[in-house]
């Protein structure tokens, strides 16, 4: 800075610093409100829940997880039955641990398998309406 030499240049030196002062003053209560805000539980917990729902990775990990537990579920429940036998509900468990694993673990081989057989299924019944 230079040296003041006037009572005037002074005056005015003191006058830009407390207008710089003042700016600043309010750009860092700006700044202050954007991070209380972003702060507050909801608002949190909204950019958290953007960010997952943009991902599409994340989101092909919850689909892989949720269709292998559900198709573990079913497996027991298509196992076990009504069946009372404690060996048979063992080994209903066992079997849904095994499947839930298999399906969460190869989500894109299961989807081209019911693929392919959702097009053997669709073209047999193609043929079979055909030959009426």
């Amino acid at each position: 800075m230079q040296n003041i030499s006037s009572t005037a240049s002074l005056k005015n030196a003191i006058q830009l610093l407390e207008v710089d002062h003042n700016v600043k003053g309010q750009l860092l209560k700006a700044q202050f409100y954007i991070v209380y805000d972003s702060l507050k539980p909801v608002n949190f917990l909204k950019s958290t829940l953007h960010d997952i729902s943009s991902s599409p990775l994340l989101v092909d990990n919850i689909m892989s997880t949720t269709m292998g537990i559900a198709s573990g579920f079913l497996t027991n429940r298509i196992f076990v039955g009504a069946s009372g036998s404690l060996i048979r509900k063992l080994l209903g468990s066992v079997l849904q641990f095994g499947v839930t694993n298999v399906v969460a673990q190869h989500p894109e081989s299961i989807k081209s398998l019911g693929e392919l057989i959702m097009q053997f299924i669709l073209r047999k019944k193609g043929v079979n309406s055909a030959k009426l």
